[in-house]
């Protein structure tokens, strides 16, 4: 080990460098894999990354890059004998074109913080996460992130513009295109998006801007069903008065536990619904966007059948009305590693999907009840099942098969938005299609040939 660290203190003398026995001593974020390399280093640059990479390919290290580490699919996740690749010191954003709307960010920048330097400028990114504060551009590219925007501005595949990568054998490549209309050949950012780091290290991204709302509003809706709720959706989408920000669904179980788990007082919110709706509108004013958001649900009031509604009239409590959708690791407090699902069902079939799949994990265990929430313009669902993990391996299957049947036939996905890592390899592998997965195979073995990149992760080359 100690001939392992000074090598790569040779090879790398500007990165900051942890041992194991360092390692052991930090945070190694939401999965505890995290930090079971033999080593941890931090490049300042893209080529300290390249020379990162090259040091491995050439003694057959593998290595895994690492942004925020709030990764929930195992994608980041290490074993001895790796190497990670913190990308912690390529923070910085480079540049902000208020006129072109364009940024460009390396990839250890939080979203957080390109979000504040952005509204400077009357700008946003486009795209937003409950993790704002800690997952990184490149890790959001690295799993094709989507979060409470998507709906409105896609994930983002549609908001990079060009990217710089580092490639298995340490060569850059470089395509930091920051035009949308380019029509020269394949555009071969889109390998790197959503590859979770097995084909090479995005280290600078040029990400399309949007301008924002001068200010918002909040409303916590009761519906009977997500068919009244993309009603209401449906409404605010067809205005011009305001711009929808967030349609976000929470089934009531989720909801009643998040009530007991942040403390909130019976009748402080309107939580007696089967479903509630979180909505975010976006105006000149606070005043405009909490009127428009009055007036909107007053005029779908009867035909969406809605049970209760509150427009919040403070910041404090527009804030209580998110904590009960984003603070969802109070899901993990209540059960000991509870597995965890997100998954993509088209609009139509929420509702019998989310009575399905009751019905059906009751077959497999009478007690299970699970928490359901998610982004309801769409489509994409969070499940986490009322249980202590982890499970067995054919247990864990059997929940798998009654929640991803049918979703390729419909035009779902198993995995919306979290990725594939490890955690869904076997998923993948049985509920993906047969032609698609050879020919990622195929990618990666042209690309990577020698397994160097995040091996492991998605496919198998073996």
């Amino acid at each position: 080990m100690h001939s392992l660290i000074a090598e790569l203190r040779a090879a790398c003398p500007n990165a900051t460098i942890w041992d194991e026995a360092e390692l052991a001593t930090r945070d190694p974020g939401f999965d505890g894999r995290n930090f079971g390399a033999s080593a941890l280093v931090r490049p300042r640059d893209t080529e300290g990354v390249a020379a990162l990479v090259r040091f491995c390919a050439a003694r057959g290290l593998s290595l895994v890059a690492q942004g925020g580490r709030t990764g929930l699919a195992g994608g980041a996740a290490t074993l001895p004998g790796q190497i990670i690749c913190d990308l912690g010191g390529l923070n910085r954003i480079e540049e902000i074109d208020p006129f072109a709307r364009v940024a460009i960010v390396q990839a250890g920048t939080a979203l957080g913080v390109l979000q504040e330097a952005l509204a400077v400028h009357g700008l946003d990114p486009g795209i937003d996460l409950a993790a704002r504060g800690s997952a990184t551009i490149g890790g959001m590219v690295s799993t094709n992130a989507g979060g409470i925007m998507a709906f409105r501005n896609g994930t983002m595949r549609h908001r990079v513009l060009g990217i710089e990568a580092v490639l298995p054998d340490g060569r850059i490549f470089s395509d930091l295109t920051r035009v949308l209309k380019t029509s020269a050949g394949y555009d071969l950012k889109h390998l790197f998006i959503g590859a979770e780091g097995t084909l090479g290290i995005v280290t600078r991204v040029a990400i399309r801007l949007d301008p924002v709302a001068g200010a918002s509003a909040t409303a916590l809706v009761g519906v009977p069903d997500a068919a009244s709720a993309q009603r209401i959706v449906r409404h605010f989408l067809s205005s011009t008065g305001a711009r929808l920000t967030a349609a976000e669904i929470l089934w009531q179980r989720f909801a009643t536990a998040m009530q007991r788990a942040l403390g909130y007082p019976t009748g402080q919110l309107p939580l007696e619904a089967p479903c509630l709706l979180v909505l975010g509108l976006g105006a000149d004013s606070v005043e405009a966007a909490q009127s428009a958001l009055e007036e909107g649900l007053a005029a779908v009031w009867e035909d969406a059948g809605i049970i209760d509604g509150l427009v919040a009239t403070s910041q404090a409590q527009a804030e209580a009305i998110w904590r009960l959708r984003e603070e969802t690791g109070e899901i993990e407090r209540m059960h000991h590693l509870p597995p965890s699902f997100d998954v993509s069902v088209p609009g139509g079939a929420l509702d019998a999907y989310v009575e399905r799949i009751e019905a059906r994990l009751k077959k497999i265990d009478v007690s299970y009840a699970p928490y359901v929430f998610g982004h309801l313009a769409d489509g994409n669902l969070h499940i986490s099942i009322n249980t202590d993990g982890p499970l067995s391996h054919a247990l864990h299957e059997a929940i798998e098969d009654v929640l991803y049947e049918g979703l390729n036939e419909a035009g779902g996905s198993f995995s919306a938005e979290h990725g594939v890592g490890l955690e869904k390899r076997d998923a993948y592998e049985r509920h993906a299609d047969p032609v698609k997965q050879a020919l990622a195979r195929s990618i990666k073995a042209m690309i990577d040939p020698g397994n160097v990149m995040n091996p492991g992760k998605i496919v198998s080359v073996d």
